[in-house]
């Protein structure tokens, strides 16, 4: 059997149906017991969505019954003074940090859960 070029076969594969090219595929995947790779593709994509996205905006939703614990919690996260952080607890929903990197948002978040408020992410 004589060897075949790879112009020979780009030149058959541009001439051949897709019916032609069907069978071949399917005894290719016969002969050396393989499968065609698209299922490669979609789990190869998958981790990128799993990881969430980059950056999210923090959102007091709720104070709870500790008020005076978040303003605390939102002044040390801030930097603001006792009337803004109070006027933001008041203002409900409120964004707290905006653009923030999702590990700093969960910090974030963990702090002013900890403090009896209710956060969530945008």
């Amino acid at each position: 059997m004589a060897k075949l070029t790879n112009e020979e076969i780009l030149a058959y594969l541009e001439e051949a149906t897709i019916l032609e090219l069907n069978e071949l595929v399917k005894a290719i995947e016969e002969k050396f017991d393989v499968t065609a790779a698209a299922p490669v593709a979609v789990a190869a994509a998958a981790p990128a969505e799993a990881e969430g996205p980059k950056s999210v905006t923090v959102v007091l939703s709720s104070f709870g019954d500790k008020k005076v614990a978040v303003i605390k919690a939102i002044r040390g996260i801030t930097g603001l003074g006792l009337v803004e952080a109070k006027k933001l607890v008041d203002s409900v929903p409120a964004e707290i940090k905006k653009d923030v990197p999702s590990d700093e948002a969960e910090k974030i978040k963990a702090e002013l859960v900890e403090a009896g408020a209710t956060v969530e992410f945008k």
